[in-house]
């Protein structure tokens, strides 16, 4: 494949009908997106992760469209190969019109390529409506951290019977509403390879295990540098990909290459 063709949603469904891994990874401004971009990440996220790693909140929920837009601004005009994808922050899909509101100016104003927005079957509405009006739409489902204040903390999803039935069902009903992708946060790895080899679009896993198309992390996760590892409370799928690399730019390659390797995530990483 020529490294400079853009990525596109063609271009990831090749990839997960060839069986090549997708490598992922947040990113918020420029001088990470030309790292990125050079090691060859394939797809980047302008994560409301922003919110804690960037921001220094507890939650993501604070986070803004404006601020989506903001960084999306900065990171998009540095990609030459890599997809960029935007979240849509807390309550702002929460009607049709806010959510196609909110997608025009992540699209026209960010530059992202596809939105991204938490929730199960109760967002099909939500996906359909955007899909049908051009809208590349990324399903997340599992863990989903603007939901925290419902959850009450951040843990695996999808353990008992129910809840994994649930999500299966959750995943199709997404899907066929026009769902292009589907990422699954902190769920049991057996969970994960369901859903997987279900799916009809790519699923991106970020603690969903080693059977789905493409993994994801946080960047100040993986440079060990967010607020999170810092504090000793690094979660059980991130690896410190600094430990042994002689700059950020070598990490980085590092977790490329480990993703399309089978590599990472291992045994350890996995619920």
């Amino acid at each position: 494949m020529d490294a400079a063709k853009p990525v596109n949603i063609a271009e990831l469904r090749r990839m997960r009908a060839a069986g090549e891994k997708i490598a992922c990874l947040t990113c918020y401004d420029a001088s990470f997106a030309l790292i990125e971009d050079r090691a060859g990440v394939d797809v980047v996220l302008i994560g409301d992760s922003l919110g804690m790693v960037i921001h220094g909140g507890r939650t993501t929920t604070p986070v803004t469209v404006d601020q989506i837009v903001y960084h999306s601004k900065c990171v998009a005009p540095h990609l030459q190969r890599a997809f960029l994808i935007a979240d849509l922050p807390f309550l702002s899909y929460a009607t049709l019109e806010r959510a196609l509101d909110a997608s025009q100016r992540v699209m026209q104003e960010g530059g992202a390529k596809m939105v991204k927005l938490e929730g199960g079957r109760e967002q099909a509405s939500i996906v359909e409506y955007l899909s049908v009006r051009g809208v590349p739409v990324c399903a997340h489902l599992g863990l989903q951290p603007q939901f925290i204040h419902k959850m009450g903390a951040f843990k695996v999803q999808g353990r008992d019977d129910a809840a994994a039935e649930a999500m299966v069902h959750d995943a199709h009903v997404l899907a066929e509403a026009g769902a292009d992708l589907l990422l699954l946060e902190c769920i049991p790895a057996g969970l994960g390879r369901r859903i997987a080899q279900a799916s009809p679009v790519p699923v991106i896993g970020i603690g969903a295990g080693h059977d789905v198309d493409g993994q994801i992390l946080v960047l100040h996760d993986i440079l060990h540098i967010s607020p999170t590892v810092t504090l000793g409370r690094t979660p059980r799928f991130v690896k410190n990909y600094m430990n042994g690399a002689p700059d950020i730019e070598s990490a980085i390659r590092a977790y490329v290459q480990e993703v399309k390797s089978g590599a990472y995530p291992a045994p350890e990483h996995c619920f």
